[in-house]
């Protein structure tokens, strides 16, 4: 039988830490064997009990909740999940998070909200058995942009990604490899709908390209890249007077919304063989028949390996059921899409 998985729980709230602790505890394959109210609690708390999962609070006294992850990640890595608010002011603070190495977040519950903390468990058993970063840097300290470069000349091509866990770095990792005139670019990442306009901007700030948010009946141009909204809409690709984005009203797929899928699928319908798609690090498998979809158009398909991926699920999956070509490191994955966008015959079988 095996050990449950052993939790802190890090929040100056004392009300959130029991909410917290209560749903973990419900669970009988975790225990949460600490708690902290701080920074100073919390590193205590971790020498002395050596957790396999802390959920650590982003606005904390003395110490914030990024200023103690960056700590833990130097001296002492481990699956951390940020608890935040959906605000603008914590979204911005939670995708700083990912960046550095956070496993995931969930938002602080909101009045009227039926399940508390809903999913939770589940990231947690996830986090644990995550692969963490081999090393951490700053922000600061991430590659600059590729440049455009003379004898670049992209052909008229889409280029589709998607991503869920981890994605936050993986994308700037990828992105950050794309000139400034790349490919019209969609991206799917899982992500709560209060996040994706900060992680649009914040990734419009690490990369040559112009990124954004979709807008439903965008024409797709050369030299940006498109992030589906959170919320309640599928992006896909339609074309009507040449291709644009179209947001879709419609439930869920695979429990997401927006969904990998429907944007592969699209974009296989819409493009053929004149895309390129990859499938990133992510739980689940959503994304993976999408991507087949794309890959039996004549598309070239790349997907995250096991090594480099927080988490092989989304392109395990993926590369079981034949939608990927051909299966790479991260950091090979931006530049082996940009020159596929270059090819004269894209399509790798």
């Amino acid at each position: 039988m095996n050990s449950p998985i052993r939790v802190i729980v890090v929040d100056d709230s004392a009300t959130m830490r029991m909410m917290i602790s209560a749903v973990l505890n419900a669970d009988p394959d975790i225990e949460v064997v600490g708690q902290a109210s701080n920074a100073m609690e919390a590193r205590s708390a971790i020498k002395a009990l050596d957790p396999d999962v802390v959920t650590l609070d982003i606005e904390m006294p003395s110490m914030s909740g990024l200023e103690f992850l960056e700590k833990i990640m130097q001296l002492r890595p481990m699956p951390v999940i940020m608890v935040s608010t959906l605000t603008q002011r914590g979204a911005e603070a939670t995708l700083a998070a990912l960046e550095i190495g956070a496993f995931d977040c969930i938002g602080k519950p909101v009045p009227g909200e039926g399940k508390p903390f809903a999913g939770l468990t589940t990231l947690v058993k996830e986090a644990a058995a995550s692969r963490l970063k081999r090393s951490y840097q700053r922000p600061s300290e991430k590659a600059a942009p590729a440049p455009v470069t003379s004898d670049y000349r992209p052909r008229n091509r889409i280029i589709a990604i998607g991503a869920s866990t981890g994605g936050v770095e993986a994308l700037i990792q990828v992105l950050s490899r794309f000139p400034a005139n790349c490919p019209p670019t969609v991206i799917t990442q899982h992500m709560p709908a209060s996040f994706t306009r900060s992680f649009a901007e914040r990734l419009d700030r690490l990369c040559a390209p112009k990124v954004t948010e979709a807008i439903d009946g965008e024409p797709l141009s050369f030299g940006r890249v498109y992030l589906a909204p959170g919320g309640e809409r599928h992006l896909e690709i339609t074309n009507g007077s040449g291709p644009r984005c179209r947001l879709v009203e419609s439930g869920t797929v695979n429990g997401h919304r927006p969904s990998v899928d429907v944007l592969f699928r699209s974009v296989a319908a819409t493009a053929g063989k004149n895309a390129v798609g990859a499938i990133l690090t992510g739980m689940g498998r959503d994304g993976a028949q999408g991507l087949l979809a794309m890959r039996q158009a004549g598309a070239a398909t790349f997907g995250q390996d096991e090594r480099s991926a927080v988490v092989y699920g989304m392109p395990r999956v993926a590369q079981e059921i034949g939608a990927v070509a051909m299966q790479l490191p991260l950091d090979a994955i931006g530049d082996e899409i940009i020159a596929a966008t270059a090819a004269k015959k894209i399509g790798v079988v």
